[in-house]
């Protein structure tokens, strides 16, 4: 079944853009487009896509109200409250509400620059429950909002990271995605992919995007990444 998206920004042009390179995959059908956040909360619990594409900056309600309002409503009706995977598409000047929107379930960060093929693969992965973070914004937005977010508000570890989860870490907060992390440690994508799930529970981290957030939070993301062929 092709993947549902709702698409939400006051940009005309974004919108039609967004529309043409979704709907030009085999696998993913747009379902509507709207111009506000009100509209965007109408449309998915009208049309109930797997994934809202979202701007911040919105007239009335904006995106991050849009992520909270969508959580509040499906942790309270849990039986018929639908949430969408959001992907979260924003201009970038170290906004804040980006990093606040992380931490409201978010399942991705996009640049509006973003190539055509990033895009679909942040569709893609959100759809898949998985996530996808615009490299920059991974290491510039995580790396200068750590330190202002950090006193108290790290998360506590169920137990420590072992050594190779830490080199996994480390790359994912540096916007590497999984292959790359594979390439880079000498290790297997399915390692890779064991060792987040692993870090995903230690953490209870719902995704990808809160682990990242965490390695600039918690300054694991400033130590060096181990190099060359390890056991995994």
């Amino acid at each position: 079944m092709a993947i549902s998206v709702v698409i939400a920004d006051d940009q005309e042009m974004v919108r039609t853009g967004f529309r043409m390179i979704l709907e030009s995959q085999p696998d993913i059908e747009v379902l509507a487009d709207v111009v506000d956040g009100t509209a965007a909360l109408s449309a998915v619990e009208r049309l109930r896509p797997d994934v809202l594409l979202l701007d911040i900056r919105m007239p009335g309600t904006d995106g991050l109200e849009v992520t909270r309002l969508l959580a509040e409503r499906a942790a309270a009706h849990p039986e018929y409250g639908h949430k969408p995977r959001i992907v979260i598409v924003t201009t970038f000047d170290l906004d804040a509400y980006v990093h606040a929107a992380l931490h409201g379930g978010a399942s991705g960060f996009l640049l509006k620059d973003a190539s055509p093929a990033m895009l679909v693969e942040a569709v893609r992965a959100a759809a898949a429950g998985d996530a996808l973070i615009s490299p920059a914004i991974t290491v510039r937005l995580l790396r200068e909002l750590a330190p202002a977010t950090a006193g108290g508000t790290t998360r506590t570890l169920a137990e420590p990271l072992t050594d190779r989860e830490q080199d996994v870490v480390r790359a994912l907060a540096r916007g590497r995605t999984n292959a790359e992390i594979a390439a880079e440690l000498y290790v297997s994508l399915s390692t890779v992919k064991t060792h987040l799930a692993n870090v995903q529970v230690k953490l209870d981290a719902r995704n990808r995007v809160e682990i990242a957030a965490w390695a600039w939070e918690s300054g694991l993301a400033r130590g060096s990444t181990g190099g060359g062929p390890a056991a995994p």
